[in-house]
Order: C-alpha cells, then structure tokens, then sequence
C-alpha cells in the first residue's frame, strides 16, 4: 500500500491555485476511500496512513514541489524500513532466544515474522519440533508446512480441531498478529483465540510476535462489533469432496446464513508475552508501547 502511494506522488502535480499539502491530503484520502470500498483497512494500513498524512501536512511551506515530494518519498522508504523490515529482524532477535533445544513449537497458519523466528534459530543449530496448525477455509499453514520442510525443518502438520489433543506435546507456542489493541487483545487470523485458550488450559506460554506499527489504541471486547467478512460459499464447500455437500441448496434456506469470519480477538490473559520491536513485554504494557511510538511520530512531525 505504502509503495502504491509512493507512486502516486511521484506521478503527482499540484493543480494551479492549489498548495501541494491540501490538494495531496485530499488526494490520499481519495485513494483511501478507494481501498476501503475493496476491503476493509487492517488497523496497521490505517496507522500507516496517519503516518502519511501527518508527514504531508509537516511539510515545510519553503519546499518547492520537486523537493517536497522527494522528503514524502523518503519518509515511507524510511518507515517501510525502520517499522517493517529492520522491526522483524529485532523481533526475531529477542523471540530466538526463547527457543532451546529439544522444544516443540506450534504455530497456527501462516505468520512472516514467525517463520522467520523459525528459520533462524534452525540456522543457530537448535534442535526443536514444529507443529503447524491450519484450518479452512484458507488452510495458509500448507505454504508455511512446504517452506519449513523445504529448509530441513522436522515438522507436524494437523488442523485446529485436533490441537487439544496435540498441544500436551507443546512447550511453546508462537503467533502472529494483524493487531494488538491497548487493552492487550490480539487481532489475529480467525482461530487464533482457540489456539491460545488450549495452549492456556494446558500451561503452555503463548508469545505474540508483533510490530509496534500494527498496534493500535482502540479497545475491542469481541470480533463481532468490527471485523472482516469473507466468501460464505468457502465454507460452504469442501475443496476435492463432492460427497461434502450438505449446504449446496442454502439459498434456498431464508433463515440461514453462513458468516466466514476473517480474524478473532484473543483476550489478554491467554498471552503470556508480546515479543515487539521495542522488546519482550506482558500485554498490560501494549499502552505504554502504543504511546511511545504515537510520541515518536509526533517528535519526527
């Protein structure tokens, strides 16, 4: 999204009559309306682009237009960088050293950092077990399965609804996040709230991996009152099994309606750590996070 944006100003001329700042903020704007009628912003996008506008409206008036576009240019490399890229490396860096020889590991779906998490510590020589957690209708882990056997991984592959019965086997468990709201809630892939409730019950430490961009101030209670819909014909089919088709004559059915749900909200007592690019913290400090990373953007502004 950032780099789309990025091209854009390049392309950008102010009109006559218009200041680059104003004429370029309603332009983003557009272009965010746009998104939003495709899909829903994750709160990380919107946080991004509060970044971008906030940058726009800095601009030193003295600034020609040639210049000012080059400072915007630079600012998103410049957070696509420090935020993103060098964010994961510092992550992976303080989640390694909580991965020690002879652990079995369980993640659910498929998460960059986390697999990035994995790879790495296999490349320090740890000996350890990965368990990948999939469910449908997306069933993301299949690609993160073939990338970790494909590194030399020993890996496990089942679906959510047997992780009771494997996770007594676990002793960590790590997942991603598209959000970590100010209460310590995690907004994550749907599923991941059942992952973290068994690994709960069972005493098994779950640690988040999350950028400090896609955290965010507002408080969710649950996943319903905001969330993302997606196809409800993927869950009412079965990919490969003609036999499964006990809702093939819904429509016709005028009381019934299939949600497919896109994320879930994990309370913060499931979490035992959230592993950031400012450090290994509980969820009780997500507003301190939160508040130094708005402050830093407001001492950059």
């Amino acid at each position: 999204m950032l780099q789309s944006f990025q091209e854009a100003i390049k392309d950008y001329s102010t009109p006559q009559e218009k200041t680059l700042v104003r004429d370029l903020t309603a332009k983003i704007s557009s272009y965010v309306s746009f998104l939003i009628e495709c899909r829903p912003l994750s709160m990380s996008m919107g946080n991004a682009i509060r970044f971008l506008k906030s940058r726009i409206a800095n601009l030193p008036l003295t600034l020609s237009e040639s210049e000012a576009k080059a400072v915007i240019c630079k600012d998103i490399d410049r957070f696509i960088y420090e935020k993103i890229i060098l964010a994961d490396k510092v992550i992976v860096r303080h989640a390694v050293t909580k991965v020690r020889g002879g652990d079995v590991l369980l993640t659910y779906g498929s998460s960059c950092v986390v697999e990035m998490i994995m790879l790495h510590a296999h490349e320090l020589g740890k000996q350890f077990h990965v368990v990948v957690v999939d469910s449908r209708p997306k069933l993301e882990g299949q690609a993160l399965l073939r990338r970790l056997v494909a590194k030399g991984l020993s890996c496990t592959y089942t679906h959510l609804n047997a992780v009771s019965y494997i996770m007594h086997e676990v002793t960590r468990v790590f997942l991603g996040a598209s959000s970590v709201l100010s209460n310590g809630t995690v907004y994550s892939r749907v599923g991941t709230a059942c992952v973290a409730m068994v690994a709960h019950a069972f005493r098994v430490p779950v640690l988040i991996c999350c950028e400090a961009y896609k955290f965010h101030e507002r408080v969710q209670l649950d996943s319903i009152c905001s969330n993302e819909l997606g196809d409800p014909e993927a869950i009412a089919k079965v990919p490969g099994r003609m036999d499964v088709n006990y809702l093939e004559d819904r429509a016709n059915k005028e009381n019934l309606q299939l949600l497919n749900l896109m994320y879930d909200a994990t309370p913060s007592e499931y979490i035992s750590m959230i592993v950031t690019d400012y450090g290994m913290i509980p969820p009780t400090s997500v507003p301190v996070i939160v508040r130094e990373y708005r402050r830093e953007h407001l001492l950059i502004g």
